[in-house]
């Protein structure tokens, strides 16, 4: 036998599963030791001793706070320029108080852990099912608020152990396990914990939470979907509002309301992860502090946390509004057209695939490589044709297939064209890409009867062409202009088509997507549930909507975006619980530093994992899945029967019901449902076919008989991709100990198998000589398909390590500009950030030595003259001349600003002194103050008519210069977004030069930010020296009316899904709405020597460009 070096060091110093618990169970003994110390406590000694450590954590903070306080204060006499260092400094308190506070929760950790499972039992066997204290506000106050399980009687507060969670009357009857005190640590020191099936995850969680709300920074709670945020913040929240800690759950309110505001305000706040990462994008759109809801980003523990920071992780949030002619698109227009050539594909590839059945059984050789060269092109024309999926499955096709296809791939692929230019279209289904030959494009060419209607034109040569034509510059500009716009139009026609061969030949209806009511709607491959409000990029999505003849939705422009990613990672502290980490652990730990921990089960799992059995059709394993189901129920055996689309399960369904076996169904169409149908699942002989929507959530009990019986049977009809959702799909069985059984039938023609591990496999049987019918069943299968799988999840991590790098480009960005945003809106750091403008624009001002240039830039952008002669700029020490002429332009600004004061303050002084006998709301009065902003425009700006008097009108600057720089910020960030959406899809023609394209992204996006900081500071700052206040005839001002209320902004929210993973690692992460990207040329012309220019414009000879390598 081999040695095994892991096996070997395992067996000295265990697996890391046994050093993390050994690591954790000393805090597990201190919980334990003092718990009986907290069980001899009244419940009101209990509740004070919490209201003790309460304390006792603030106090702890109490002189760093002072310190901040002082900052402030001094920050109010300190000039303007000054001020950074003191700011810097508060930062740095800041997370003092942080440190400060996880060093007083790691104290006090056993004594609260100890509370909250005491409060649990205490709950748990209640007398009567009440609990009675001396009532506090805090009780009073829920009591007020009507919640059933808290009711005041004179001094006493009585809270009854049951209430109303997710709709349903819920009776308390949970005490924690030790082993569940093991997770709690574990979520609090910022890990993932991983725990089996009916171990308690939300019962867990309570544990962390109620510690980390003790310093009242705010808990959120993320779920997947808001049925579980209402349900587990009605269900858990009386343990914690027991003790004084407020509770509330975002998804219950609007976005933008008081009450949603109050939510994040609560010591604990439930939610699901995409409101939390809208409402982010919605505060960094707000125009008054008043709109913000979000406060600092604390600490999340995010349940499901692989579903949300792995599945969700290409997903990003985005935030859009309408742009000029967005529902001008042809995806309807062109659909015919797709369709006729689809169509045409599908008769060529029957041929191709008859001609191959024959061939290939033919004993002469030459004929046999024939019929398998026929057989791979009907391959490449139509892969998910069932016929050639059946007939792939026989003995050694499959296998002559693969050698024929390493033929035409050897060097790069340079034979390739000869298999597939008889083809009308070239499918891979592999990197789900479909690209058009030539032949596909004169098909189209004689349908539309115009040879050049999809030849994108030659721009470069064009445009070259122009210079030497001796054309005037009006007619040389508007002929440009028309070169442009021919080019704009075929491009877009171009995607329109690949888009809808996208939608055609490889999405298809109740698999990838539904529609339901007039609507495309994507379901997750990984759960098969219906994911609302996401749209495939690119274009992809309207295509599908174009295909189904429903409504295509306009083009959009973004205005905010983030990735959950990036969102996530803004938490001082993240941590999360699932069933199914272990298999991405690497994943975590690369992208967020977390460190997945194994929690041992509370009772061993009894659950029996059987071997893969294999079959080579699709019918004979389907065959087998009933008869399997059939055996189960006759034996009294629940059945949960996992599919991986609509399609199989609706197919399962009919046959049973050929059978008259009883059985319910639940899938994407069907998720209403579900409650009802997870109810019945453990029941006798109950049949239930899902999809993988069954494998993350749902707790199926079983009653005493059903155990008796063997217990849940699961029956999985084919191998997830992902080893995560096959084993959340085990773990449906074998909850607490529960007898079970797990199977997994697979045959060849499988997409995982035929994609990636059938090869092997079919080998096998070929040489064993399987008849149909026949299966295979061993580990040694199992070990092969579980190698595919961890080849695509490799490939999947890697798509989405890209798709973050690209994003984290834009997170730095963001991060900037929301920064400046922030300061600008809450109006305390804006003055440091206007004077830091200026400094900037003086540095870059000087770097030109040109004084005329200089002289010009300094009217441009100052309104003032040059502060220093043409000597000075020659001559002087450079750093000397700059700090002088910043404070030229400081002193400058601060007249012009002073100027603007006091010409209003003229104005208030009297309008309130008239008036202040007048109105006994005086101190309620608004005003409308004119400002011109140097160019014959001019604003109105509502402020205080007392606060503008106390305070000299100073209030009225910073409303001023608030307003000028969020707007100017926002006109910017969008037009950067713009921008870089281009860029992301300009830079991906890089790879024809053998370039990397993210390299190039990266260095790109350096020099559009910059642009568009210098845009800010510029416009901002001209701005602001120009602007100025009209001298009042009458030296009166009006009353501002009251605000009527404003129309909702036309924005979308959305969340863009990168479904195919080619799309993401070529263009990785498209982003909101469709840009245009640019094309390959398609050329229909004759051929192009390899010594000939390329068609691409880019100068080079063919074989140095696009033609290299073939």
């Amino acid at each position: 036998m081999a040695f095994n070096l892991n096996k070997f060091l395992s067996s000295i110093f265990g697996n890391k599963a046994q050093r993390d618990i050994r690591e954790i169970k000393p805090l597990v003994d201190q919980v334990l030791a003092v718990e009986p110390e907290i069980m001899a406590l009244s419940t009101d000694e209990l509740r004070s001793r919490v209201d003790e450590i309460k304390n006792y954590l603030q106090d702890s903070v109490k002189d760093q706070r002072s310190k901040i306080a002082e900052l402030n204060e001094k920050i109010q006499n300190t000039d303007i320029d000054r001020r950074q260092p003191l700011f810097d400094e508060i930062d740095k308190i800041e997370k003092e108080i942080l440190d400060k506070f996880e060093d007083g929760l790691n104290e006090v950790l056993p004594t609260v852990f100890a509370i909250v499972k005491d409060t649990a039992r205490r709950f748990a066997n209640a007398e009567n099912g009440v609990v009675v204290v001396k009532a506090t506000d805090f009780d009073r106050e829920l009591a007020a608020e009507g919640k059933d399980f808290v009711e005041i009687d004179g001094d006493n507060a009585i809270w009854h152990n049951h209430w109303n969670a997710g709709g349903n009357d819920t009776i308390w009857n949970m005490i924690h396990y030790d082993v569940q005190l093991f997770g709690g640590i574990v979520l609090h020191q910022g890990k993932i914990a991983e725990m089996a099936t009916g171990e308690g995850k939300t019962l867990v969680a309570t544990l962390p939470v109620f510690l980390n709300a003790l310093t009242r920074n705010g808990v959120h709670v993320v779920t997947v979907n808001d049925y579980l945020s209402k349900r587990d913040s009605e269900w858990m929240g009386p343990l914690y509002m027991f003790h004084g800690l407020s509770v509330d759950c975002i998804d219950k309110h609007r976005p933008n309301s008081e009450e949603r505001r109050r939510a994040y305000k609560a010591d604990i706040t439930f939610g699901t992860n995409n409101e939390f990462g809208f409402d982010y994008l919605r505060d960094n759109m707000a125009m008054d502090p008043s709109e913000l809801v979000q406060r600092q980003h604390n600490y999340a523990i995010v349940d499901e946390v692989d579903s949300v920071l792995i599945d969700d992780a290409r997903t990003p949030l985005i935030i859009s509004g309408p742009i000029p002619k967005g529902e001008v698109q042809m995806y309807e227009q062109y659909c015919p057209i797709v369709e006729q050539l689809v169509e045409a594909q599908r008769k060529l590839t029957q041929g191709y695939l008859t001609e191959a059945k024959k061939l290939i059984d033919s004993d002469e050789k030459d004929e046999v490589v024939e019929g398998f060269l026929s057989l791979f092109r009907a391959y490449k024309g139509m892969p998910k044709s069932n016929a050639l999926v059946k007939y792939l499955s026989q003995p050694g096709i499959k296998t002559g297939l693969i050698q024929t296809e390493e033929i035409y791939m050897e060097n790069n692929n340079r034979r390739m064209p000869e298999a597939t230019s008889p083809l009308f279209f070239v499918v891979d289904e592999k990197m789900k890409s479909v690209e058009m030959t030539d032949k596909g494009n004169d098909l189209i060419a004689k349908i539309v009867g115009d040879d050049q209607f999809f030849v994108l034109p030659d721009i470069a040569s064009q445009l070259s062409n122009l210079e030497n034509q001796g054309m005037s510059e009006e007619d040389k500009l508007a002929k440009k202009d028309d070169i442009m716009r021919d080019y704009a139009i075929k491009a877009e026609r171009v995607h329109t088509i690949q888009q809808l061969l996208k939608a055609y030949t490889m999405f298809v209806k109740d698999d990838d997507y539904v529609v339901m009511n007039g609507e495309v709607k994507i379901v997750d491959e990984q759960t098969g549930r219906i994911m609302e409000g996401r749209r495939w990029s690119d274009g992809l999505h309207q295509a599908v909507e174009a295909k189904e003849r429903v409504k295509v939705e306009a083009a959009t422009q973004t205005f905010a975006t983030i990735t959950l990613q990036n969102y996530f990672r803004m938490y001082h502290k993240l941590s999360g619980m699932t069933g199914t980490a272990i298999t991405e652990a690497g994943e975590f730990w690369d992208i967020y530093k977390l460190d997945v921990v194994e929690i041992p089960t509370n009772r061993p799992i009894a659950r029996q994992d059987l071997n893969d059995r294999v079959y080579k059709t699709n019918r004979e394993k389907y065959k087998a899945v009933i008869e399997e189901i059939e055996r189960m129920v006759n034996a009294g055996r629940p059945v949960l029967v996992g599919t991986t689309s609509v399609e199989i399960s609706e197919m399962l369904s009919k046959m049973l019901q050929l059978r008259k076996i009883e059985h319910n169904v639940l899938n994407a169409k069907l998720h209403q449902k579900e409650a009802d149908i997870v109810a019945q699942a453990g029941q006798r002989s109950i049949v239930t076919i899902a999809t993988n929507m069954a494998g993350r959530g749902t707790d199926i009990k079983l009653s005493d008989e059903v155990k008796a019986a063997g217990g849940l049977a699961i029956i999985g009809t084919e191998r997830h991709e992902s080893r995560r959702v096959d084993r959340q799909l085990r773990g449906r069985a074998g909850r607490q100990g529960d007898p079970g059984s797990s199977v997994f039938y697979v045959s060849l023609e499988d997409k995982l198998m035929r994609l990636f591990a059938s090869e092997r496999i079919s080998k096998i049987m070929d040489k064993l000589g399987f008849e149909d019918g026949e299966m295979i069943e061993h580990p040694l299968i199992n070990k092969s398909i579980e190698r595919a799988q961890r080849k695509v999840e490799e490939n999947n991590f890697g798509v989405r390590k890209r798709l973050l790098e690209y994003d984290d480009v834009m997170n730095r960005q963001r991060k900037v500009i929301y920064e400046r945003r922030r300061h600008a809106l809450m109006g305390q750091r804006i003055g440091m950030d206007i004077s830091n403008m200026i400094w900037d624009r003086v540095l870059h001002i000087l770097k030109n030595r040109n004084y005329d240039d200089v002289r010009e830039d300094f009217l441009r952008i100052f309104a003032m003259q040059v502060p220093f002669s043409v000597d000075d700029l020659e001559n002087k020490n450079h750093e000397q001349l700059e700090d002088e002429t910043f404070d030229a332009v400081m002193s400058n600004f601060k007249e012009r600003t002073n100027r603007l004061s006091s010409t209003a303050y003229k104005v208030i002084k009297k309008a309130y002194e008239d008036n202040v006998d007048k109105y006994a709301h005086i101190n309620e009065v608004k005003v409308r103050v004119p400002i011109t902003l140097g160019d014959n425009r001019c604003m109105f700006l509502k402020v205080s008519l007392k606060e503008s008097y106390d305070t000299k009108c100073e209030n009225l600057i910073v409303a001023f210069e608030k307003i000028i720089l969020l707007h100017t910020i926002d006109d910017a960030w969008k037009e950067n977004l713009r921008a870089l959406d281009e860029l992301k899809q300009s830079v991906q023609n890089a790879s024809y030069e053998q370039k990397d394209p993210l390299l190039i992204f990266k260095l790109e996006s350096v020099k559009l930010f910059d642009n568009m900081v210098n845009e800010i500071n510029d416009n901002t700052i001209s701005i602001l020296s120009r602007c100025s206040i009209p001298e009042l005839d009458n030296e009166e001002v009006q009353e501002a009316e009251e605000e009527k209320p404003q129309p909702k902004p036309n924005y979308v929210e959305s969340k863009e899904n990168y479904g195919e993973p080619s799309e993401m690692s070529a263009a990785a992460q498209k982003d909101t709405r469709d840009v245009q990207p640019l094309q390959p040329i398609v050329n229909n012309g004759p051929k192009v020597g390899r010594n000939d220019p390329c068609p691409c414009g880019s100068g080079l000879k063919y074989k140095n460009c696009h033609g290299k390598g073939l």
